[in-house]
């Protein structure tokens, strides 16, 4: 398979699985799409608890000081959060919904919202997570598909589930998942095999977190401005090397 083929699979998964989510959607009643969405809710908490024990990794654990790792995931949601608020991500992401909302779709206000948020939530649970960051970057490393394959799968779930709670806006979000992870693959190949297991490992501890926020805001516990913490995914490689170069 070509470098790529990955991402392109999750983008027609995604197309597909929301595809059949709006066919169906609207057969089913409110009550049956707001559970739909809550147990994504709490597959999406698991998802994310399990990807934030990387912080407990033997390769991060082993590279920096003692008690490193958890100030390094706390240092890069302050520093990321601080960065992606003063560059209003969260609303800059909203609008750009909109504006993919008013070209794709018609009609009232309350359609626009339903559209940004099937969109940025979409968008966020499918490009925020370690099998994004690490299937992406070990597919540009030469390391083959098979993560992103498996992220494809879920996605195309995934997709269906959401689609038919939230509507059309989550099948904008392919066009999401094309540039993160075709960015993120491009990152892989300029990088060969220079970053090592322990940032890799802060970063996937960071982004679980992260989706964290992502399952608050499914459950409807608390809208958190998620976005804004993206930053927190590149500040935690750096924060790493300065924990390293300190040990």
């Amino acid at each position: 398979m070509f470098v790529g083929s990955g991402t392109l699979t999750n983008v027609a998964t995604v197309l597909v699985g929301s595809g059949l989510g709006l066919l169906v959607g609207h057969r089913l009643p409110e009550r049956v799409r707001t559970t739909v969405t809550s147990a994504l809710g709490l597959v999406t908490l698991l998802i994310a608890a399990d990807a934030a024990l990387a912080v407990r990794s033997d390769a991060l654990v082993d590279a920096t000081p003692r008690g490193a790792p958890t100030l390094i995931v706390l240092g890069s949601l302050l520093v990321g959060g601080v960065a992606g608020s003063l560059l209003r991500l969260e609303d800059r992401l909203e609008s750009f919904g909109g504006v993919l909302q008013r070209a794709l779709a018609r009609g009232d206000g309350g359609d626009r919202d339903r559209f940004v948020q099937g969109f940025v939530v979409a968008s966020l649970v499918f490009c925020v997570g370690p099998l994004t960051i690490l299937g992406s970057i070990n597919e540009g490393l030469g390391r083959g598909a098979e993560q992103l394959l498996l992220k494809s799968a879920l996605d195309g779930f995934a997709s269906l589930a959401f689609a038919a709670a939230l509507g059309v806006g989550v099948m904008a979000s392919a066009l999401a998942v094309l540039v993160v992870q075709g960015s993120l693959t491009l990152v892989g190949l300029a990088l060969g095999e220079a970053l090592p297991a322990a940032h890799l490992d802060a970063l996937g501890a960071t982004g679980g977190l992260v989706l964290v926020g992502v399952a608050l805001r499914l459950l409807d516990l608390k809208a958190l401005p998620v976005a804004d913490l993206l930053p927190a995914l590149l500040v935690a490689p750096l924060l790493t090397q300065l924990a390293v170069s300190l040990a």
